[in-house]
């Protein structure tokens, strides 16, 4: 039938429409299907909005820290205690039980009640012996104690070899802290071989002078003996550092001096104070004066000859210096200070 190819026939005398087996309208079920899966796939990529992860859904949680650094040291130090794996030197010091148990409460007592402020840090030698030498104060000696203190924490831990008259050592509790905390007794072969050691060692040459002095005499400097600490600097080669300390003076204002109980007890002195022995223990907490120490510029005695230490002229001349160092730097510190407890 030559008009078949016509949108349209007769069949039955009814007219039908033909329609293409794949014209629009007919497509396949799979090929609509994927059509439409591509139409929502650019859609969806033109409308894209960022996703965001669900909050620690691909996070690996952080290990929880099992220890902190305090807990970590004080394990160490308790095993090392238990083991006897620690280091003590040929003087008795232990560098570790100083360190983990020793200063920290004279560092709580330096910060939080005396509040010391620090001058001429810069003149302490990183490395290398020196002379530390300090006028001396303050009934019982703690000027001592805090000056260790500033050493150590200014140094970035070095520690300062003190070097103790001979009751320091003769009373049990006392004399075994001392040993252990570094101090020596104040002889001229031991302060020797520290600083050739190249330590940093402290001397107080006023001695009980010193910190036994009645409170109408504060800030006086006492005299400093025959001058034993330059000839060991001198043999030793090392430079000698004034410390001057303000303060100290004012934490236990002696006001007598009791000498019966102080024979009886075998002590320099027996202190009374305007609260000891009046309250007892209670009269024992130092008064919490505002403090300052200040370490002086060097003098350097390795320019001197061999034979300097023999010179007795040249060792009274170096002994009243380092004394009129400490006592002018004393005195203008001391003008400088508006209060004993604000500084």
């Amino acid at each position: 039938m030559d008009d078949f190819e016509s949108e349209a026939e007769t069949v039955g005398g009814a007219e039908a429409r033909v329609i293409p087996l794949h014209g629009p309208g007919r497509e396949k079920p799979e090929a609509v299907a994927a059509e439409q899966d591509l139409r929502e796939e650019e859609a969806a990529r033109e409308n894209a909005a960022p996703v965001v992860a669900f909050p620690g859904a691909d996070q690996v949680a952080p290990a929880p820290e099992v220890l902190s650094d305090a807990a970590r040291s004080a394990l160490t130090f308790i095993r090392d205690r238990l083991t006897g794996d620690y280091t003590v030197d040929e003087f008795g010091f232990d560098a570790e039980l100083t360190d983990a148990v020793f200063l920290p409460p004279l560092r709580a007592l330096y910060k939080k009640w005396f509040r010391v402020d620090t001058y001429g840090v810069e003149n302490l030698p990183v490395s290398g012996g020196a002379l530390l030498v300090s006028n001396h104060s303050g009934t019982i000696p703690l000027d001592s104690l805090m000056t260790a203190v500033a050493v150590h924490d200014e140094t970035g831990g070095r520690h300062l070899r003190g070097l103790g008259a001979d009751l320091v050592f003769q009373v049990p509790l006392v004399g075994s802290f001392a040993r252990k905390s570094g101090q020596t007794l104040a002889c001229h072969a031991d302060a020797e071989r520290l600083l050739r050691k190249g330590e940093l060692v402290g001397v107080w040459p006023e001695g009980f002078k010193g910190v036994g002095k009645p409170f109408a005499s504060r800030y006086k400097l006492q005299r400093f003996g025959r001058g034993g600490f330059v000839s060991a600097a001198l043999r030793a080669g090392v430079p000698i550092i004034p410390v001057s300390v303000i303060g100290a003076e004012e934490i236990y204002p002696k006001l007598g001096d009791i000498k019966v109980l102080a024979r009886m007890l075998g002590l320099p002195y027996f202190p009374v104070t305007p609260f000891f022995p009046m309250l007892g223990l209670l009269g024992a907490i130092p008064l919490p004066t505002k403090w300052s120490i200040e370490f002086g510029e060097p003098i350097a005695t390795d320019s001197y000859g061999p034979d300097a230490v023999d010179d007795p002229m040249l060792v009274f001349q170096l002994t009243d210096q380092i004394r009129e160092s400490i006592q002018q730097t004393l005195y203008q510190r001391l003008s400088q200070r508006k209060s004993v407890f604000r500084g």
